[in-house]
């Protein structure tokens, strides 16, 4: 059984304002999401994260998003295509500037918010995205959602030469085509810490779990994310992580 590399958003703090722990985070996970200034971050903030991942010998990936600061990414803009294409390489060519001075390879692309929400439901939006990381290093990875059918974001991406890592979500409430809930409905996040860990090892061993609307869905994943933004959900982190590493002795 492959079993799922742990991922989690990271260097979305910028200037004074703080978000997230990522210090109690980093040591847990495998891949590190680290975001390059549109949606969050700044120039001190990205290198520190970057320099903070290497400590700990964890992946970097690039976590670019539309240009949305005062929305935190989360909101959608009507950007054509091209323009699409062009932010996240613009991004992804500021992240990589720390890699290069940190000594850390980029290892993989995975969007933010509005923009990851909205390339998995717009075969157009995935296309630009796609174009992106083509352009790029059509070697690196890109993450997207385990939906209940991924058929048409795996031929897009066969298409484009490019890989796909499929992401699940531990702390987050699904619809019945496996979707992630808008966080405006209620109980889109998961925040207790028993039903986190429940969900993360159905999604690890590839069981079924109960989507908001009662039925059942089962998604195949590469990766499983994460959230470290408060105390409870840093205890979930850990617990993640020592299931993850249980499971793999035991295999």
């Amino acid at each position: 059984m492959a079993f799922l590399k742990l991922n989690a958003d990271m260097g979305e703090s910028f200037g004074a304002w703080v978000m997230g722990q990522d210090d109690k985070v980093m040591p847990f996970v495998d891949l590190a999401n680290i975001a390059c200034g549109f949606h969050a971050s700044d120039p001190q903030v990205m290198r520190k994260t970057v320099r903070l991942a290497k400590q700990h010998g964890v992946q970097v990936g690039a976590h670019p998003s539309y240009p949305d600061l005062v929305g935190f990414g989360r909101r959608s803009l009507a950007c054509s295509p091209e323009e699409i294409e062009n932010l996240v390489l613009y991004q992804v060519g500021a992240l990589h500037a720390f890699c290069q001075a940190e000594g850390v390879s980029l290892a993989y692309i995975k969007p933010h918010g509005a923009l990851y929400n909205d390339m998995v439901r717009d075969p157009q939006i995935f296309m630009a995205v796609l174009k992106a990381v083509r352009a790029w290093d059509q070697d690196l990875p890109l993450m997207t959602l385990a939906t209940r059918d991924t058929s048409q974001a795996s031929a897009l991406a066969e298409e484009a030469g490019v890989t796909l890592w499929f992401e699940a979500f531990a702390d987050r409430a699904y619809d019945a085509e496996g979707f992630l809930v808008s966080r405006r409905e209620p109980g889109a996040v998961h925040q207790d810490a028993d039903k986190i860990l429940a969900q993360a090892r159905c999604l690890t061993l590839g069981e079924p779990l109960t989507t908001l609307d009662g039925s059942s869905l089962t998604l195949a994943a590469d990766t499983l994310c994460v959230h470290g933004d408060n105390d409870e959900s840093i205890a979930a982190v850990k617990a993640i992580r020592q299931l993850l590493d249980d499971l793999e002795e035991q295999a």
